[in-house]
């Protein structure tokens, strides 16, 4: 689908969820697809969903992604999702595979994204490590008159 597409379905849906009362139904359809979303305090869920699918199940998912999240972020907030949006989108791949739900078990999910974090801070502390013992092994050689290649190290 062309970026240009997809740009004004995501404008016309907002436009149709913002302008709806906060006492209406959390359903409304959009050409052939059923628009499913859910207000927490200023952030909107929406999902987009086919004709044959369960809007209740997508509540329920939409609500279960928000208590995933709100987990891990301790009350979840728009710049929590807007500076982490990696981490968001990790979370509800753990969740949502191919549009059908996968893991029900918050805890489960939460194991899973805490696991890939500690790998992921793990693997750059030995990042930094590994710099700090290239630079102090370049400080150690230079502090002992071993030049290394350059115009400084030419002799005439």
């Amino acid at each position: 689908m062309p970026q240009k597409q997809k740009a004004k379905i995501v404008k016309d849906v907002t436009q149709l969820v913002l302008a709806r009362r906060t006492r209406m139904c959390n359903f409304l359809e959009y050409k052939d697809t059923k628009v499913v979303y859910r207000r927490y305090a200023s952030l909107f869920f929406v999902c987009g969903i086919g004709s044959g699918d369960n809007e209740l199940i997508t509540l329920e998912i939409i609500h279960r992604y928000v208590e995933v999240l709100d987990r891990y972020f301790g009350n979840v907030c728009e710049l929590d999702l807007i500076f982490n949006f990696q981490k968001a989108y990790a979370i509800l791949d753990e969740l949502i595979i191919s549009g059908e739900l996968q893991e029900t078990s918050k805890k489960s999910v939460l194991r899973v994204v805490t696991q890939s974090d500690s790998v992921e801070e793990q693997e750059n502390s030995e990042d930094t490590l590994a710099r700090l013992g290239s630079a102090a092994g370049i400080s150690a050689l230079t502090n002992r008159g071993v030049r290394g290649p350059g115009p400084s190290s030419y002799s005439m």
